[in-house]
């Protein structure tokens, strides 16, 4: 259970080696976290990042984890909730893919949008029966600013956050009164290796400071969060701009 705190003494990243969610995991375990599952495809960087996590003092297990295998998400994760309860989960597996690329192969952009959607859509509903089984517990999906309307730079990409976003949203009005709690987080751009190399946008941000926003939105029980807060302003405004003005801003 959560602590007086409100920080979870139990959590599951799904994207194991994922950098925001491992920036997640060193904060909360800094603070009381001291169950840690790890879950992802066998690798060595899933297991140093176990390793890195146990240095800090938790108790952590690595489980295989495959957001393409969607068959194998019902056994593989229920593994671990017969382990004990998990106070949260966190969603942060995903893959940005390569706009032009994947326009010109249509098997590319399929891989993007089952890794992102169809692989939350599986894992979530997987993690949310569980929790209610449990009767308590968060799942934090992160989204993007990039559900929120799509670009011409990153449709693939965007829409299968937007179908993910809705998705979490859906899944958080039907769970209401159950005791589970369902926190979307929509980050701008985000510093890490998966966007290196690319043009950095206005209002980039780290991994750091999500998880920070993370930690912060579960105190509060918040339903939706934006990282950083001022971008809920500046995508009001995109999402309702004229798409013949909207196709010419630089963005």
């Amino acid at each position: 259970m959560k602590d007086a705190f409100g920080t979870p003494q139990s959590l599951l990243v799904l994207g194991g080696t994922s950098e925001i969610g491992l920036a997640t995991a060193r904060r909360l375990v800094a603070r009381r976290t001291r169950t840690v599952w790890l879950a992802g495809r066998p690798s060595p960087a899933l297991e140093s990042a176990a390793a890195g996590l146990r240095a800090l003092g938790a108790d952590v297990h690595t489980v295989p984890f495959d957001a393409l295998d969607s068959a194998s998400h019902e056994e593989a994760l229920g593994k671990v909730f017969t382990e004990g309860d998990i106070d949260m989960v966190l969603m942060a597996f995903g893959v940005l893919g390569d706009q032009a690329h994947d326009e010109a192969e249509p098997l590319a952009a399929v891989r993007v949008a089952q890794t992102n959607y169809t692989g939350g859509v599986s894992a979530g509903l997987v993690c949310a029966g569980a929790l209610q089984g449990q009767g308590h517990g968060s799942l934090v999906v992160l989204s993007s600013v990039a559900a929120e309307r799509a670009r011409r730079a990153n449709f693939i990409y965007g829409s299968s956050k937007a179908g993910l976003d809705a998705f979490a949203q859906g899944l958080g009005d039907a769970l209401q009164g159950t005791g589970v709690h369902v926190m979307v987080v929509r980050p701008g751009f985000v510093r890490t290796k998966m966007t290196e190399g690319l043009a950095e946008a206005p209002l980039a941000t780290t991994p750091e400071a999500v998880a920070l926003a993370i930690e912060t939105g579960l105190r509060r029980r918040s339903e939706t969060v934006w990282v950083p807060g001022a971008l809920r302003l500046v995508m009001s405004a995109l999402r309702h701009a004229p798409r013949p003005l909207f196709r010419r801003l630089p963005v």
